[in-house]
């Protein structure tokens, strides 16, 4: 073997390697990523299932500005809001609010509502007992639909935290959900 071949293996196989090792710290980031954020407190995710509410302390010393804020995916064809913009909240209360979906299309549309807070260190004292981001939302053409929210925020949330702002983006998962069921139906 001449030295050209041996170093052109040698090559190969070092890319090959290189390409591996990215591959696997590609996989590795999505962990790593969670978990510097937690540690930071700067992811702003709020729980994707209900926390359960029992009689809690109220903290009636203290208010909390709770901010509401939705939008919609580019070109998805809803109107979606909340029903009021701030309330000011005592930690521990539980509280009943709505957003307001309206569907101007003529065609039938699966929505999901993804929910972020702000400051993201609030997050983990922002409670939903009670949420519509926990289920798909499907609304004929032209129709609209009150969305239900209740929560709660934790009396031992930070003195330094005053306000909390709950954001919503609303996706259309039409076609998602549609091969999904699709996928269902087949494997029965």
């Amino acid at each position: 073997m001449t030295t050209g071949r041996v170093s052109n293996r040698k090559l190969i196989l070092g890319l090959a390697l290189g390409c591996v090792a990215m591959f696997g710290f590609g996989f590795a980031l999505v962990p790593l990523y969670d978990v510097l954020c937690e540690k930071l407190g700067i992811n702003g995710k709020t729980s994707s299932e209900a926390a359960s509410y029992s009689e809690i302390r109220v903290d009636e010393t203290r208010t909390v500005e709770v901010e509401f804020m939705a939008q919609v995916q580019p070109g998805m064809p809803w109107e979606f809001g909340p029903a009021v913009k701030r309330m000011q909240v005592h930690p521990g209360e539980l509280v009943r609010t709505e957003f307001h979906a309206t569907n101007n299309s003529g065609n039938r549309i699966v929505g999901q509502a993804i929910p972020s807070v702000s400051p993201g260190q609030g997050a983990a004292y922002f409670n939903k007992t009670e949420c519509f981001c926990f289920n798909q939302q499907v609304l004929a053409g032209q129709d609209s639909a009150s969305l239900p929210l209740i929560f709660f925020v934790d009396p031992d949330l930070p003195e330094s935290i005053g306000t909390l702002t709950l954001s919503y983006t609303l996706y259309d998962i039409t076609d998602k959900s549609l091969a999904g069921a699709i996928q269902a139906g087949a494997a029965k």
